[in-house]
């Protein structure tokens, strides 16, 4: 009656479903690792770069420090540097109003973000779709060893406890193996997904204040010049 002789006695589709659901079980366990240290370090990142941020430093050097970074850069970082790319693209072409600055400015932070997004949530659907399905895997296992066990039931002239036991045991393991591969994979993808929906409002909060910051310095700069053309027209 120990586990390894139940599935050793088990009928071959009983124990391709209980292979299936240890397979499914070990991949689950590896994405909850692989997504948690992914989070983990993106909640990190986030809080210091927003320190870094409303630290008072100069925003055209915190660009050259994010930059600096090439290809390495995600989370809030990745706001920032499309965002402030596209402001200073747009700030030096000619005929661009505040508005068009604003707006583009805005679309580059949305794509950034979109793609931020993809990325916290890859592979959720997996864990959703392993917590899903592993009971329902499990519970065909055991429907599938039980009527073995019953048409070997009626075979026999005579039946005692002793022959219907290990039958029915081996194929109640299938559905203890798929509770066991999907209560891991559900508490994950729901605490996960918490986990993104804060850093999805984290992310968009910040666009929205580095959006107002920049709309500042375009209204100040847009006032400095039309100043300066007031005086030259009163000196002229």
């Amino acid at each position: 009656m120990s586990f390894l002789g139940l599935f050793l006695q088990a009928s071959l589709l009983v124990q391709a479903v209980m292979l299936l659901l240890v397979g499914m079980s070990i991949f689950s366990w590896a994405l909850i690792f692989q997504r948690r240290r992914v989070l983990n370090f993106a909640n990190q990142q986030a809080l210091k770069f927003e320190e870094r941020f409303w630290s008072g430093v100069d925003l055209a050097r915190l660009y050259k420090e994010v930059q600096a970074k090439g290809s390495k850069l995600d989370g809030i970082e990745h706001l920032f540097h499309a965002g402030f790319r596209e402001f200073a693209r747009l700030r030096g072409s000619r005929g661009a109003d505040q508005q068009a600055i604003i707006s583009g400015t805005q679309r580059a932070m949305r794509v950034a973000h979109s793609r931020e997004m993809d990325r916290l949530e890859k592979n959720l659907s997996v864990l959703a779709t392993i917590g899903s399905i592993s009971p329902y895997i499990g519970l065909f296992g055991t429907v599938w060893g039980i009527m073995n066990a019953f048409i070997a039931l009626g075979e026999v002239q005579q039946a005692t406890l002793q022959m219907v036991a290990p039958g029915i045991a081996e194929a109640l393991v299938a559905t203890a193996m798929g509770l066991f591969a999907a209560i891991p994979a559900v508490m994950a993808y729901n605490r996960f997904s918490y986990r993104v929906e804060l850093l999805d409002n984290s992310y968009v909060n910040f666009a929205e204040e580095f959006t107002s910051i920049l709309q500042r310095q375009t209204l100040a700069s847009a006032g400095s010049q039309s100043s300066a053309v007031n005086e030259e027209d009163m000196n002229a």
